[in-house]
């Protein structure tokens, strides 16, 4: 069953599922973030409304920077068809591209406010979460980010073909993961930076075996970028993992 990717109308204008989702996702990251600084009394430079003030710059240039890194590897066919390179209601949004460029914003916005980087990372990582797996449904609407043939009862229709609904196994670990650290690691939690390296580990390795059903994989070469992207998102969060949690200890 095809759904039609608009929404509505409204003068002339189509609004798109797609867009929708997106808005949607942020909107829920922005509030759960804000939520995640309640519940840390706004210590180490948080304070209210801050989620606000950083999704400001970090989701548009978020969003410019999943757009850039899916052009830049698809250029083959955007240097053919300039005009559609900021087309971005009809899908081609790059999560690695944004997730980047988002964590670079939110690093020169915690220096200016000398808010702990670390500190703001954990408050945002739930709501990040459940924002990609809201996400992924604009990719379900679109007809994009899908597996190759398969026969499980599971499977949605294609263009006439049964394949592997990469979208929906990407979206189940997004919103566990959001559960896990909303409503468990967030109370437990032992030192700055760990909910944001596990949601780095748990979401890399999930995306690395699920970007290797996909059909619609950007490459350089024989890689898929996403997965060696994966690896490196993986080892950055052991890397955090390791180094602050010798950081609490030395402090106590």
């Amino acid at each position: 069953m095809k759904i039609n990717p608009v929404a509505f109308t409204i003068f002339g204008i189509e609004v798109k599922w797609y867009g929708i989702l997106i808005a949607l996702g942020v909107f829920l990251a922005i509030f759960f973030t804000e939520k995640m600084a309640e519940r840390k009394n706004y210590t180490e430079g948080l304070y209210k409304d801050i989620s606000t003030d950083v999704s400001l710059f970090a989701v548009l240039i978020g969003v410019l920077g999943a757009r850039l890194y899916y052009v830049i590897f698809e250029w083959e066919y955007y240097s053919q068809h300039l005009n559609e390179i900021f087309a971005i209601r009809n899908g081609g949004l790059a999560i690695y591209g944004g997730i980047i460029a988002g964590g670079l914003t939110i690093y020169f916005f915690c220096r200016k406010k000398k808010v702990n980087y670390w500190t703001l990372l954990d408050c945002i990582a739930p709501g990040l979460a459940l924002a990609q797996a809201i996400g992924r449904w604009g990719n379900y609407i679109n007809g994009e980010a899908h597996g190759g043939p398969t026969n499980v009862p599971w499977a949605i229709l294609v263009n006439g073909e049964r394949v592997h609904p990469t979208f929906f196994y990407e979206s189940i670990v997004n919103f566990s993961i959001f559960l896990f650290l909303y409503f468990y690691l967030s109370k437990k939690q032992k030192f700055d930076g760990e909910l944001i390296s596990f949601y780095m580990i748990v979401y890399g390795i999930a995306r690395f075996f699920i970007e290797g059903m996909r059909t619609d994989s950007l490459y350089i070469g024989v890689f898929r970028v996403s997965q060696l992207v994966s690896l490196g998102i993986i080892i950055f969060g052991i890397a955090i993992k390791i180094i602050a949690k010798s950081r609490q200890k030395n402090i106590k």
